[in-house]
């Protein structure tokens, strides 16, 4: 661990030294200072055109974001390992897909699709650096560089690493993201073109969880047991691996190009590629009893492969007037299955679902007075699949800090392959189905007002829900269809109160299910509190945040996981939750670079008994001290 961090320093040592700001009090020349670009021309770029800038402040909600999604998990409970699952506290519906997703989705949150790839445009080269412990054996780092070889033309490369070896047996995460992106505009901005490439893999040892009596064991807060090594695991010879390979470009000419002072009228056609090839494998060295019978006494491997090419053309006219008004035509291979066909005595399972789909979508923009009004809208026109989708909304910004929004969306697609089909080793994991398409209504507000509360509420219908659970006699998950609805009212706020140089950041969540819950658990209530206060120290040579957080949910029956499938199942045997987590904060911002120190869960050193679980078998993390920091440096 030591010579880790010894070697990672004196790596970056040299851009250290050459990328240093000049102190404040500084006497050179006005020319050197006028040389340093602003932050504001460091862009970046979404798949959709929306632009941000590289933001190098450390505010609370950053602290927030500083875990290895780089983004707020305040709806997901880790499991004990970094990397390892998350389970769902509260649920989102923004995947607007015309087709099913791949297998094993539990693995695929930190999975990089093509909307969460940006683009650069830097006036110098920008170089990212995040680094952050894991638990026992390894670390975690995320490395970023960018470049414009000139005004026309940007690339970067990125590589997202992880190796922890974990407090418990056999659940050793290995997870690598490598992306590459480039983009070039003419001089003249009539053309230009996006492209990037993804090679991600995501291996999970499996443990299947701790045995029934390491769980009392973990419950009773053994002393002799507080090396978690010690507890026994149901088995520790698991091990799934998911890797995705994506290939994507994007190219758009405006075809009719007319600005001037009177208004815009601008013609862009575009056309869309993208090919990419994903594959999940379990693996186990013996047959485990726990998931039935299988058809091998050994060396248990079975793969799942999808290979999936698009190709979209499209249109969009933007003008002054009429707003933006946006056309596409798409198609569509997938090739999705095993390389066998299983021939039982109840039936056939057939080893593949391919087929191709025709598909047209079409948007709309429009700002008007401070109204925004925007929709969007999908369907595929052929092809072995059905799938639609609809959302309409408006938005109104009263001025800097106060908009509301509101949308109503419908979403019509097939469950994931795997609910379709899936084959494995496993005698009770095999199956084939014909199920409907899962249909979603959504009906969604929100407030933003830096001056009151930031809030959004939303009420979601869904019918044919798809989910996996353990049937009546069964041992093991299945894939299942609700035939009722499941009506889901979701209501979330957040506000910060300031005194001085202190402040309290407030989360709050309440969830209902008012039909459907037998098959879609949720907390009732999940709370979020953070204290802490703020000064500038050393003559505002650095930047310090310093408090407590907490965070609690209220108990309910949460998910359980199935490392065969590496996907959720519902079970409403266990409750979890009822307990605190409470975390002591010490972060700093000096110059370009942010560190934080946590003391993650501190209160269960205090704890006479134990409750902290992240699903059934499966113990939430233990009190630890973990740091890292996020660097940024311009050249």
């Amino acid at each position: 661990m030591n010579k880790t961090l010894l070697l990672l320093f004196l790596c970056c040592y040299p851009a250290m030294v050459f990328s240093q700001n000049f102190p404040a009090n500084f006497q050179g020349n006005d020319a050197t200072k006028k040389d340093k670009p602003p932050i504001e021309l460091y862009k970046m770029v979404t798949l959709d055109r929306d632009t941000t800038f590289v933001d190098t402040s450390l505010t609370i909600k950053k602290a927030f974001q500083y875990n290895y999604l780089r983004r707020d998990n305040f709806e997901l409970l880790p499991f004990s390992n970094v990397g390892q699952v998350y389970n769902s506290l509260g649920y989102t519906f923004d995947k607007l897909n015309l087709k099913p997703l791949f297998a094993a989705q539990s693995h695929q949150i930190n999975y990089y699709d093509a909307e969460d790839i940006q683009y650069y445009n830097v006036p110098t080269p920008l170089t990212e650096l995040y680094f952050k412990t894991a638990f026992e054996q390894g670390q975690q780092l995320d490395a970023f560089f960018t470049v414009n070889t000139n005004e026309q033309f940007n690339f970067s490369v990125a590589y997202k690493g992880l190796r922890s070896l974990g407090q418990y047996q056999h659940i050793l995460v290995s997870k690598g993201n490598f992306r590459f992106s480039s983009n070039y505009h003419t001089k003249d901005n009539r053309y230009n073109i996006r492209v990037h490439m993804t090679a991600q893999d995501v291996l999970n040892q499996e443990n299947g969880g701790l045995t029934e009596n390491s769980i009392a064991l973990f419950k009773a807060n053994d002393p002799e047991f507080d090396d978690r090594g010690r507890l026994d695991v149901n088995f520790e010879d698991g091990e799934n691996k998911l890797e995705g390979l994506r290939f994507f470009g994007v190219q758009e000419y405006e075809l009719i190009s007319q600005r001037d002072s009177v208004g815009y009228n601008v013609l862009t056609l575009g056309n869309t590629i993208s090919y990419e090839d994903k594959f999940y494998e379990y693996r186990q060295t013996s047959p485990f009893e726990g998931f039935g019978d299988s058809y091998l006494t050994s060396d248990l491997r079975k793969t799942t492969k999808l290979e999936d090419f698009q190709i979209k053309g499209s249109a969009r006219l933007d003008n002054s007037v009429l707003g933006s008004i946006g056309a596409w035509i798409g198609y569509t291979d997938y090739n999705y299955g095993y390389d066998s066909v299983l021939e039982l005595d109840d039936g056939r399972i057939g080893n593949r679902l391919k087929g191709n789909l025709i598909q047209a979508g079409a948007s709309y923009q429009k700002i008007y007075r401070g109204f925004e009004l925007f929709g969007k809208g999908a369907i595929n026109i052929s092809g072995d699949f059905d799938g639609n989708y609809l959302l309409g909304g408006a938005a109104f910004q009263f001025n800097e800090d106060n908009a509301v929004s509101a949308s109503v969306k419908l979403h019509s697609v097939a469950p994931h392959f795997n609910f379709l089909l899936y084959q494995s080793d496993y005698v009770n994991y095999n199956w084939q189905n014909n199920f409907n398409n899962v249909k979603t209504q959504e009906l969604k507000f929100e407030l933003e007002s830096n001056k009151l509360l930031d809030a959004s509420v939303s009420y979601t219908g869904i019918d044919d829900y798809a989910y996996f659970a353990i049937a009546d006699g069964d041992i093991t998950p299945t894939a299942m269809q609700f035939g009722d609805r499941v009506d889901y009212l979701k209501v979330k706020a957040e506000r910060e109160f300031r005194w001085g140089s202190f402040a309290l950041m407030n989360t709050v969540m309440f969830q209902q299910v008012l039909s459907g819950e037998e098959v879609f658990n949720v907390p009732e209530i999940v709370t979020r509190q953070a204290l802490y206060f703020e000064d500038e120290w050393f003559k505002k040579a650095m930047f310090v945040q310093t408090g407590i957080g907490f965070k609690y949910f209220t108990e309910y029956n949460a998910n359980g996981y199935d490392p065969v499938l590496a996907e959720f199942f519902v079970q409403n045997n266990e409750q979890i939750g009822g307990f605190p987590l409470v975390d002591i904060f010490f972060n700093t911002k000096i110059r370009q670079t942010r560190i934080y120190v946590k003391f993650e869960h501190v209160n269960q050193l205090f704890n006479t008994t134990n409750k902290h679980f992240s699903a059934p078998g499966y113990p939430y993390r233990d009190a630890a001290i973990r740091f890292g920091f996020v660097w940024n440096f311009f050249l």
